[in-house]
């Protein structure tokens, strides 16, 4: 039961870290980049990426000038969209340029860990964790580095 409460407080105080350091306002604007295809879809996104964001202003770049003219006009409905889906008025306003626009492929996960690296009694803990971590990159970080100590945990006992 200790190692559970160890758990939670890491999550916790990793929160309470980024929020005290002012980064977690800077990860939920970040998260615009990993929602970007999910928000506007895939045919907007093989033309149009987000290059960088100061504040509530997201800069995209376009690949074509037809394309900055349509997406001039999709400015508001394109707003709306990125922001549902952070679920909080993240973007105001969208800045737009052309230039390369590198087409989205799949995002390459890390390979798998062997199942049997940690009990499903510490996988279990580690779900609990970070269940309460709204972030789904922070959330998934923190999973991922829960997982490895753990498992170098173990790899140093069998030593």
């Amino acid at each position: 039961m200790p190692r559970k409460r160890k758990i939670e407080l890491l999550s916790k105080t990793i929160e309470k870290l980024l929020a005290a350091r002012g980064l977690a306002g800077r990860m939920k604007e970040y998260r615009v980049f990993s929602v970007w295809e999910r928000a506007v879809g895939t045919v907007i996104a093989r033309h149009a990426q987000p290059a960088a964001i100061r504040g509530k202003r997201l800069t995209v770049i376009v690949d074509s000038s037809a394309w900055m003219q349509q997406l001039s006009i999709l400015r508001p409905e394109l707003t709306d969209k990125l922001n549902r889906v952070l679920g909080e008025a993240v973007v105001e306003q969208i800045a737009l340029r052309i230039g390369e626009v590198v087409p989205p492929g799949p995002v390459e996960r890390p390979a798998a860990r062997p199942a049997a690296a940690l009990t499903p009694e510490e996988r279990e803990s580690i779900e609990q964790a970070v269940n309460s971590i709204t972030d789904p990159d922070v959330r998934e970080s923190l999973r991922h580095l829960m997982e490895k100590d753990l498992v170098a945990r173990h790899t140093t006992r069998r030593s």
